[in-house]
């Protein structure tokens, strides 16, 4: 079932316009989940919220390669240290450098004196608090009297209503009767009319076969060659008309415009139905 986006009116499966409208309807798919019908544009599935945009591969992240450029690095010239500092310093070739008895002695280091930790004084009990005293049980109030009932007076009995007088009927209402709507199909070339059945849900049209018998037999009319026997549809839901094709050789048009297989059209007082090629065999759809 196809919702049309403008009037909300359920269309069947493979409509391509609106039946109640004529709006074009949008073009649907099968959902991979579940395979309900969907809407090609739609993001979701509407019965089992499948992602329909899932399977669309990420696209690949791209590596930004580093290329270290082709320039040469330069290298600084080794510098020859001096001869001089060489003797001054022998800690850095590894030599130990012979003591120097010019030198005075150096000062010996005062002894270091350990100081012993005092005795701290242990801290005075603390008195645990006396316990509260039990306060003693309070005696309960006696329980004030109960006032006996007082007896309530009868009540007084209401007076009895008056009847109602319906009013006389009306003269003419029981003769009055509902008018029921028939459909009729007026034939363009010979000025006839005829009254479709009530009480069937599909009435068809077409000419005498052994599979399904006409309704509304048009073999009697003049270019009925051009009518197949098993041609056209009108299906009757509620005060609505529907006619649709039933796989016709040579179609129906609706207002001279062809009605696609599959598709069906709702009637409105003066539609131009005709059955075949060349406008050979029209009826005029009429509500009496």
């Amino acid at each position: 079932m196809i919702v049309c986006p403008n009037c909300n009116h359920p269309n069947p499966d493979g409509a391509v316009q609106c039946e109640a409208c004529y709006t074009p309807l949008p073009t649907t798919s099968q959902c991979p989940n579940c395979g309900a019908s969907v809407q090609v544009d739609a993001a979701f599935c509407g019965q089992c919220g499948y992602n329909l945009h899932s399977n669309t591969a990420p696209a690949a992240a791209t590596s930004v390669t580093t290329v270290a450029p082709d320039n040469p690095v330069e290298v600084p010239d080794l510098v020859q240290p001096d001869p001089l500092l060489e003797l001054l310093q022998p800690n850095a070739l590894g030599i130990n450098p012979e003591p120097n008895t010019n030198s005075p002695a150096a000062a010996p280091l005062p002894p270091t004196v350990m100081s012993t930790p005092r005795a701290e004084p242990a801290p005075a009990p603390v008195a645990e608090p006396a316990p509260a005293p039990v306060p003693e049980p309070v005696a309960e109030p006696e329980p004030a009297p109960v006032p006996e009932p007082v007896a309530e007076p009868e009540p007084t009995p209401a007076p009895a209503p008056a009847p109602v007088v319906e009013p006389a009927p009306a003269p003419f209402a029981s003769m009055t009767q509902l008018q029921q709507v028939t459909a009729r199909l007026f034939h363009v070339q010979s000025d006839r009319e005829i009254e479709l059945p009530q009480g069937l849900s599909v009435i068809h049209i077409g000419k005498p076969n052994d599979r399904i018998p006409p309704d509304v037999d048009v073999s009697g009319f003049p270019n009925s060659e051009v009518v197949s026997r098993i041609h056209a549809d009108i299906r009757v839901e509620g005060d609505s008309h529907y006619v649709e094709d039933v796989g016709s050789s040579n179609g129906t048009y609706i207002n001279n415009s062809p009605l696609l297989p599959g598709n069906r059209h709702r009637l409105r007082p003066g539609d131009r139905i005709s059955l075949g090629k060349g406008d050979l065999v029209t009826f005029l759809f009429q509500l009496a």
